[in-house]
């Protein structure tokens, strides 16, 4: 039986790849990274790269502030 090596699959970031900035206009975008209780996704998660997370974390927060974007979900029975 041939044994399958271990093969990591590389994810490219949406930001890089489209040549795009993270920003706190772009609500359906931030909010593809945020999971249902409104925390921020990890990088290994949305493979987003490390330049590109630490301004979308900014941008999220930025977005929070001028109420775009809730704190958290409404219902969380």
């Amino acid at each position: 039986m041939p044994r399958r090596e271990n093969v990591v699959k590389y994810r490219v970031c949406s930001f890089c790849e489209d040549k795009i900035e993270p920003s706190y206009k772009n609500v359906d975008a931030l909010k593809r990274k945020l999971t249902e209780r409104g925390k921020i996704l990890p990088r290994r998660v949305t493979g987003v790269c490390a330049k590109h997370q630490r301004k979308l974390s900014t941008e999220v927060k930025r977005a929070r502030h001028i109420a775009l974007i809730p704190f958290v979900a409404e219902n969380i029975h």
